[in-house]
């Protein structure tokens, strides 16, 4: 059979079986709800070498403990639960023995079409048989996770014969039976995370429950299924093992479809307001409507969503970054603000980084802040709970403040594992990147930038201080003074660009003044005290009081805050001090060898040699801090650091690393592109493009099928809503700083501002129109380069852009 992907505006479809590009497929064509997702495998199928039907709850994790290279390694995993999905059937022929269960991989397959409808947030399938007489049998699903009701799912599964009349058995049903092993590289690591399964049923209704071996979490479904169309000649339930089915025979005629609704609730132990979820998932279940209600409150709760988040761009641009927005809403809706979660790097699409909480945030957050702050705030308060957690890593480390971990799942804990798999050498290796300190930093910026984006000054002076405080203190105490420089120096860490964890020859890891680390430490400081200054008096006391700050401190803060060092060579800025004596890499020489280079490391370590001697990245390092701050802020940085950064500087910095960056991370291009479009440079299409792709072909060879990247879907929105715009979102404006992107020339959104729900922004032919929907809030400010308009509720400005 031959395989195909097309889109519409709408719909992202696949024609055809192709065994190796399924994984894939279910990835992308993973259905959620901010509660739990289910990756788009077939419910014909179990968990293979081609298929995974992998179902996964939001923070629900369990610990494990592996022998790996004569070590004990312990690892905690976002649980793969117990899988809702199997609806499997086969003909039955007169007294004839029942024909095999027909699969997409069975050879009497003769057509199968795939959609994921995104504006409805389902999934159709259409399969053909051949039934070798003739004949042929059609199978028509469609699934969805429901949107308004977090708990609930289901499957409705159509069955056509043709040219035939005779019986089909059918075995729907729950499996309990499920490891982790959707990740091959994980595979030589205990995956069980599964206990005390047991299973049940009622007339129509069949339950299974079970707990995680280590983190005692209670898990419960129930799944109810009900026939129309077709007389039922047998009825009965099998228990095996860890599964419980539902054993069902219909009489199939030419002249008449069977159809057969499966809806399964999902509750666990870490839900609120229930006593058992067990009983819960049962009465859920029964209580659940028919299909076609369910169907029509779920595309009623899709559509409010689209209404607060879509983002309009012509051609393929468009298309995907609604792609990218689809998934973005599946993993984080506004249900997340109802539960105690980060941000998985992987969505709930895959195991891969085990579903652990990097700084994927940071790319996240600013897309999340102008449509759900309040799903913003739930993933910030997540970090403030484990706010303690940070304290005490860094009082282990001898250090003062905060040091939140690299990797976060359940309690806050560092999850990072010490070792990794290089999949091109087969050799199990020392991970150090639990060095990325950073990741405070990025924790602190979203929080400042949540605060500034939805005025909300409660959680600032609150939540938000407290971790801003001992984030600052962290990297106040980290910061060792060099008396003969007059600097300070932070060493021992690791950058984002991951490939360089230690200088060469090094007895032990880690690298000094990483530049983008130290920058951001000084803005981090620079916040903090502006923080603790506007606090109002008595919380300033409190606060101060209760973690023993006093203006010693804070004089440190400012001083370190204008003393870090910053590395340069050649007229540029250092990725991090001594980077200028690394040797050049023979780049050319790589991709002539190797094609795609993007994870240079792992070429290079199987050659017996390191990524650690050459001036060659990962991805964008120094170049994320024009990610992060607008130039006029990133020069204002260094100037308060003590070094003039001019934009020839800068120009110069940004040329020397797109030289010597490999791409190996889908945030590289996002960040690239980024960078180039706001140095009005005709690269960032380029880049933007490679942003794009990613995921939906798969550019990192093989990752997406383990889990989409979030980080970088999300990252794209943002990138239209405020890397083209220069969108600010400050206590007293928004302000705007456009920039023209030729390829993408035309585009709009809606963003939610304060007490604003709603404001439309629409660029096209060079012209910006600000729509403020009516309201009973005071006008907004919107502030360019060269002007200030006010726009009152029920009012529309259209706007000349210079430089367009």
């Amino acid at each position: 059979m031959t395989s195909g992907r097309s889109t519409t505006e709408w719909a992202w479809e696949y024609a055809g079986y192709q065994p190796a590009a399924e994984s894939l497929r279910e990835s992308l064509c993973t259905l959620g709800n901010g509660y739990f997702a289910t990756r788009g495998a077939a419910p014909e199928t179990a968990a293979d070498d081609t298929h995974y039907p992998g179902t996964y709850a939001a923070g629900c994790y369990n610990r494990l403990v592996s022998h790996v290279a004569g070590r004990q390694v312990e690892n905690e995993d976002m649980v793969n639960l117990p899988n809702w999905l199997p609806v499997r059937y086969r003909v039955r022929r007169d007294d004839a023995p029942p024909d095999p269960w027909l699969t997409p991989d069975s050879p009497a397959l003769t057509a199968l079409h795939q959609r994921l409808d995104l504006r409805q947030g389902t999934l159709t399938r259409r399969l053909r048989f051949a039934d070798g007489h003739g004949g042929h049998l059609d199978v028509e699903q469609h699934r969805l996770v429901h949107m308004g009701d977090p708990h609930l799912a289901a499957i409705r599964t159509v069955f056509r014969a043709h040219g035939w009349t005779g019986a089909l058995d059918i075995a729907c049903g729950l499996d309990g039976g499920v490891t982790n092993s959707g990740v091959a590289r994980y595979r030589q690591l205990a995956g069980r995370h599964l206990t005390h399964l047991h299973t049940g049923a009622d007339p129509d209704t069949v339950w299974l429950r079970c707990r995680t071996t280590e983190s005692d979490l209670r898990i419960a479904m129930a799944a109810r299924t009900r026939v129309s169309g077709g007389g039922v000649t047998r009825d009965r339930v099998e228990h095996e093992g860890p599964r419980v089915t539902r054993a069902l025979t219909v009489t199939l005629t030419p002249r008449r479809s069977v159809t057969l609704d499966k809806t399964v609730a999902l509750y666990t132990s870490r839900d609120p307001a229930i006593s058992d979820p067990l009983q819960a998932a049962v009465d859920g279940a029964h209580r659940a409507p028919r299909y076609a209600s369910l169907l029509g409150s779920h595309r009623a709760a899709w559509e409010h969503l689209w209404r607060r988040a879509d983002v309009h761009a012509p051609g393929d641009a468009g298309r995907v970054l609604r792609l990218h927005l689809f998934h973005v809403l599946q993993t984080l809706s506004p249900h997340t603000a109802e539960l105690d979660v980060g941000v998985p790097a992987r969505g709930l699409h895959g195991e891969a980084y085990r579903g652990h909480v990097f700084w994927d945030e940071l790319f996240v957050l600013p897309y999340l802040n102008l449509h759900f702050p309040e799903v913003s705030r739930a993933l910030l308060t997540y970090r403030h709970r484990r706010l303690p957690a940070a304290c005490r890593a860094a009082a282990e480390a001898g250090r003062a403040g905060a040091r939140y971990p690299w990797q976060s799942g359940s309690d806050g804990r560092e999850e990072t594992q010490t070792l990794h798999l290089n999949p091109r050498s087969g050799r199990w290796l020392p991970d150090h990147s639990r060095r990325q300190y950073h990741v405070g930093s990025a924790i602190a910026y979203n929080v400042w930038q949540y605060c500034q984006a939805s005025g909300d000054t409660e959680f600032l002076h609150t939540k938000g201080a407290e971790m801003l405080l001992h984030i600052a203190r962290f990297w106040a105490d980290a910061a060792s003074y060099d008396a003969q420089r007059e600097r300070y120096h932070i060493r021992g860490v690791v950058g984002p660009d991951e490939y360089h964890d230690a200088y060469p020859g090094a007895a032990e890891p880690g690298l000094d003044d990483n530049t983008y680390t130290n920058v951001t430490a000084a803005w981090v400081l620079a916040r903090a005290l502006d923080t603790m200054r506007a606090l109002p008096e008595p919380r300033r006391r409190e606060l101060f009081e209760h973690t023993a700050l006093d203006s010693t401190e804070l004089e440190r803060w400012d001083e370190v805050s204008r003393r870090l060092h910053v590395p340069f060579h050649q007229g540029v800025i250092s990725q991090f001090d001594g980077y200028g004596a690394l040797a050049e890499l023979d780049w050319d020489g790589y991709r002539s060898r190797y094609g795609d280079i993007r994870r240079l490391d792992r070429i290079l370590e199987s050659e017996g040699d390191s990524v650690n001697h050459y001036q060659a990245s990962k991805q964008a390092d120094v170049l994320m801090l024009g990610y992060l701050f607008a130039p006029a802020e990133l020069a204002g940085l260094f100037d308060r650091l003590g070094y003039h950064l001019d934009d020839a500087g800068w120009q110069a910095t940004v040329d020397h690393y797109l030289r010597r960056t490999s791409h190996g991370s889908t945030l590289s291009g996002l960040v690239h592109a980024w960078v180039l479009a706001r140095a009005r440079r005709g690269d960032a299409w380029r880049y933007f493009q490679e942003a794009l792709a990613g995921d939906v072909a798969d550019l990192q060879g093989g990752t997406t099928g383990e889990g989409i990247h979030l980080g970088a879907m999300a990252g794209t929105l943002d990138l239209v809503q405020r890397g083209l715009t220069g969108l600010e979102a400050r206590e007293d404006a928004l302000r705007l700083d456009p920039v023209p992107l030729p390829e993408l020339s035309e585009y709009g959104f809606c963003v939610r501002f304060h007490d604003h729900w709603g404001v439309d922004l629409r660029v096209r032919s060079g012209r910006l129109r600000i729509s403020v929907p009516v309201s009973g809030a005071t006008p907004i400010a919107v502030r360019l380069a060269d002007r200030a308009v006010t726009v009152a509720p029920g009012d529309a400005h259209w706007l000349d852009l210079p430089g367009h």
